[in-house]
């Protein structure tokens, strides 16, 4: 024979009804109402509210005893997983971004690579270089385009002057 359903609910009817009503995720809206049922007296036995709400016993038992231990906010705390360390460490990223910054920079994403891993000694593949400094950074590796020796500036900048705009009417 199990042991007796038995457990003590610090907040109010009115209390939880209100918290049931601002609610905004579905898990939590269940746990809230599970609650709200046992606080009225709706239910009282652990099968009838997995029956309820459609959820084995074992999940209930287990967001009763975080209920137990920790109180509402225990019950209600979303988890949020750590994510992936991220492959190039943030002090080799300030590095390349101070190094971006200089007038020189880089003429190719290859040349990172080779800047990180003699700098920095990381060996980083391409694909995650290009990911980083293009995305992460928001950098692009422009450089312009070579121009003639030979070119005359001054005539250059009176064809600028004199040439028709791309906007046509």
């Amino acid at each position: 024979m199990s042991r007796p359903f038995e457990i003590e609910i610090a907040e109010s009817e009115e209390e939880l009804k209100k918290r049931l009503q601002t609610a905004n995720l579905g898990n939590q809206k269940e746990k809230l109402i599970m609650l709200w049922w046992i606080k009225s007296g709706q239910v009282k036995k652990q099968q009838d509210i997995g029956k309820r709400l459609a959820k084995d016993t074992s999940t209930v038992t287990r967001w009763i005893q975080k209920y137990r231990s920790g109180g509402l906010d225990e019950l209600l705390k979303i988890k949020k997983a750590p994510g992936a360390k991220p492959k190039i460490p943030e002090r080799a990223i300030a590095a390349l971004e101070e190094e971006l910054k200089t007038g020189k920079g880089f003429s190719s994403y290859g040349a990172i690579v080779e800047w990180l891993k003699q700098e920095q000694g990381l060996d980083i593949e391409y694909a995650t270089v290009y990911a980083s400094v293009r995305y992460r950074l928001g950098a692009k590796l422009k450089v312009p385009r070579p121009q003639s020796y030979k070119q005359d500036e001054k005539l250059v900048s009176e064809f600028k002057k004199n040439s028709v705009s791309s906007s046509r009417p």
